[in-house]
């Protein structure tokens, strides 16, 4: 870890709250892969960090501080409470241990947490699923994917990223609720799409998005040649998803070049 978020970590231990630093950055640093993605959760509430921290933002509980001139996000221990829209929680209750945290999240893959001094914490069985490469929710499948139908984009994401297969269950869930991919943001979708073509495993992850029909949910053709990212766009042909004026430049003059 950088020493920015040691010190972090420290303040918080300092003052006697619980800290670690929690999903992709210890994810990726058990695969022996390089990260930034620090993010840290705390039994610390959002008037001890405002005490502790210059924040920048306060969003229920997600606070993102600023620290030798960078942000980093500090998330309360919480869960998330009757989810909208297939998206969102409409409101958060703090809890009191990590292990109650843990069980709002994702993927066990993204549930390993590290303190301060490099140890690992691994509630979840996190490290039995990379070891395995598989992809697994946390809980109960149904509830997870229609809480937050983006995590059926992500789940194709990271299995393909990482080169991972999907859990059994997490295959039927998808195969069952992915209608539900249909309901979120177009940023959102392009967001999560974006990693996938950009990925050296884009083979697989067109091939998973073919298995689960995401095409016809994200209203895209996925009956393209490997090209850049933006050619590939250009062949997908849906002007729905948002693109910069520069991109559009460059996706008109694919498609003229391919007429």
């Amino acid at each position: 870890m950088n020493k920015d978020v040691y010190d972090i970590l420290n303040i918080l231990n300092s003052n006697k709250f619980d800290a670690y630093i929690v999903g992709g950055f210890v994810r990726d640093y058990l695969l022996g892969m390089k990260s930034d993605d620090y993010d840290i959760c705390t039994s610390a509430r959002d008037n001890d960090l405002i005490r502790l921290f210059d924040i920048v933002d306060n969003n229920f509980g997600s606070l993102k501080i600023k620290y030798n001139n960078k942000i980093y996000e500090i998330t309360t221990f919480r869960k998330d409470i009757n989810y909208i829209n297939n998206r969102r929680p409409s409101k958060i209750e703090y809890v009191n241990t990590l292990e109650e945290d843990l069980l709002r999240r994702d993927f066990t893959i993204n549930t390993i947490c590290m303190d301060k001094d490099g140890n690992i914490i691994d509630l979840m069985d996190g490290i039995i699923d990379l070891n395995n490469k598989v992809i697994k929710c946390v809980g109960d499948v149904s509830n997870k994917l229609q809480e937050d139908a983006l995590r059926i984009l992500r789940a194709i994401r990271f299995a393909t990223v990482l080169d991972f297969k999907l859990d059994d269950s997490l295959k039927d869930g998808i195969m069952k609720y992915g209608y539900l991919v249909k309901n979120l943001s177009y940023f959102r979708k392009r967001q999560e799409l974006d990693k996938i073509f950009n990925s050296n495993n884009i083979e697989y992850g067109i091939k998973l998005l073919k298995e689960f029909e995401m095409d016809k949910y994200l209203e895209i053709n996925l009956d393209i040649k490997i090209t850049d990212l933006l050619g590939i766009w250009a062949q997908i042909n849906n002007l729905n998803y948002p693109f910069t004026k520069e991109e559009m430049k460059i996706i008109d003059n694919y498609k003229k070049t391919s007429d």
